[in-house]
């Protein structure tokens, strides 16, 4: 199996979160001294100009904190501060290593054996270099329900509908046309649910911009550049209309943004979800340079139990760029072509 950069990146921090136990906290209490996250004042939330607290700007939820918790820490989801700087250094040593430059009399990879994770160095990853806090906590894991940290397992009906899927990919081959290659390799929607909903954290492109007039709020996704387009107090759509990113509708309670997302396109399948997945989430303003972002994620066809995580989303003064996904993909014409070269030297 190839390594990914994200089986890359779990693997390195599973060891350093098995390091993080065996510094001594006593020693980096005397280094870095107690920290206090508690604000002192409540932040007065602003408004639009139709009087709904005010979300826009450009925000970014990178993290070095997982989706889902180590299974060492257990039922754990807050760390102290002394493991939080301690694991931080740690992901910074990693980095301060990996941006070395490579020995130019190094031997050439294995051929065919190049691992997708060798396309990438460090240059190209910007998934954080703090560990996520909220509410004053330093967190062990996105996930905080269930106590685990964890995403519930998998119904028996998924587990069926999973692996008859697996079996028709099979049959029909990985490499047979476009619409076998994942959405991501097509530029339709961003790798691992970056644009949501859930908008979860990933290796890179975690930024977006959110933009209110209304009746609307409009978060542009910085990976693949999608537009996600919530109505506020509106009225679902057709059960038979099921766009990409699904149907959004929000509404405001108190200070909060809560919004309700189902109907999604069939084939924007959120970690094998089934057509009845519905998730909720809250965006709150907390900070001048501060949303919490929570949700919810219920499917009783998939999942054994609802699970909700919370994620940080900091202001960043950084710009947004065009993605331009199609007009650099290079890639998935080779792949198909060299597919097609296969079949042609290699009839089966």
């Amino acid at each position: 199996m190839k390594t990914t950069p994200n089986a890359l990146l779990s693997r390195i921090r599973c060891s350093n979160t098995h390091l993080l136990f065996r510094v001594s906290l006593v020693t980096v209490a005397w280094l870095i001294g107690p920290i206090s996250l508690a604000q002192t004042t409540r932040f007065e939330v602003p408004l639009t100009s139709d009087g709904v607290p005010d979300l826009q700007g450009i925000w970014t939820s990178n993290t070095i904190t997982p989706l889902e918790r180590d299974p060492r820490f257990g039922d754990q989801l807050v760390l102290s501060s002394f493991e939080a700087m301690a694991l931080e250094q740690a992901v910074a040593d990693y980095s301060a290593n990996a941006d070395a430059p490579s020995d130019p009399n190094r031997a050439a990879p294995n051929k065919g054996k190049i691992e997708l994770a060798d396309s990438y160095n460090n240059f190209w990853f910007d998934d954080g270099t703090r560990v996520a806090e909220f509410d004053g906590e330093y967190r062990s894991s996105l996930i905080i329900a269930p106590s685990d940290g964890r995403i519930p397992a998998y119904t028996p009906a998924a587990q069926a509908r999973i692996e008859s899927e697996a079996g028709m990919r099979t049959e029909i081959g990985a490499y047979a046309g476009p619409e076998a290659r994942p959405l991501a390799e097509r530029c339709l929607l961003s790798f691992s649910s970056s644009g949501g909903p859930p908008m979860l954290p990933i290796l890179y492109n975690n930024h977006y911009q959110i933009v209110q007039s209304p009746g609307y709020v409009m978060i542009l996704v910085e990976m693949v550049h999608d537009a996600r387009i919530i109505r506020i107090d509106a009225d679902p759509r057709p059960a038979n209309h099921r766009p990409w990113l699904g149907d959004s509708i929000g509404h405001w309670e108190g200070e909060s943004l809560v919004v309700t997302t189902s109907q999604f396109n069939p084939s924007q399948r959120f970690r094998n979800s089934s057509e009845n997945f519905k998730i909720i989430e809250r965006f709150t303003r907390v900070g001048e340079d501060r949303i919490n972002y929570e949700f919810t994620a219920s499917d009783p066809d998939t999942w054994t139990d609802d699970w909700s995580a919370q994620i940080p989303m900091n202001r960043t003064a950084d710009k947004m760029y065009e993605y331009a996904c199609h007009e650099g993909n290079y890639s998935l014409p080779g792949v198909l072509a060299g597919a097609r070269r296969d079949e042609a030297t290699n009839p089966q």
